[in-house]
């Protein structure tokens, strides 16, 4: 959703987040308002450049963008999103797939270029959820069994032997 900005409460929950982090050596971002606010958020208590990363944008909804959960929820190609996600796409929009090829892909390079580096990527549920799914060999259409919560912390560890999950949705003391 372009224009969705921070309230105060996930202000705060950022700041929580904060201070629960060691200190990266990189911060990216997804190019939306409410991404792009968090790493900010980030970058003040590190000293450090927000890099913006396309590859950590939010799902393209196509033409559900805008709409209630109300008015989705009459449409039988929604139900049918939301109970196969892996052969599932929004009319004219991503499939989970494609955001699971673009943010595993994504963190792949990272991995290779910045070998050793602590490094924060600030994203949206859906692109966070997928690559938490891949990275845990979490089919996609069991989508719904993997919770990302807002302000929440995930940490995936690269070495020699790959890409691990080391935790998923650790979320920030109200």
């Amino acid at each position: 959703m372009q224009g969705v900005e921070l309230d105060d409460q996930g202000r705060r929950e950022v700041e929580i987040c904060a201070a629960l982090i060691e200190p990266p050596s990189l911060i990216q971002s997804g190019p939306q308002l409410r991404a792009l606010q968090t790493a900010d958020i980030l970058a003040g208590r590190y000293r450090l450049p927000v890099e913006i990363a396309p590859a950590l944008d939010e799902l393209d909804a196509g033409d559900w963008t805008g709409r209630s959960f109300a008015e989705l929820e009459i449409d039988p190609a929604w139900r049918q999103w939301n109970e196969k996600r892996a052969s599932s796409t929004p009319p004219n929009g991503e499939s989970m797939a494609a955001v699971q090829q673009r943010i595993v892909s994504h963190i792949s390079h990272l991995c290779r270029n910045r070998s050793g580096e602590r490094i924060v990527l600030v994203s949206h549920a859906e692109p966070i959820r997928a690559a938490i799914m891949h990275y845990a060999r979490i089919a996609l259409d069991d989508f719904h069994s993997v919770e990302v919560a807002p302000a929440s912390i995930s940490t995936l560890i690269a070495d020699s032997t790959g890409i691990k999950l080391d935790q998923a949705n650790q979320k920030v003391p109200a």
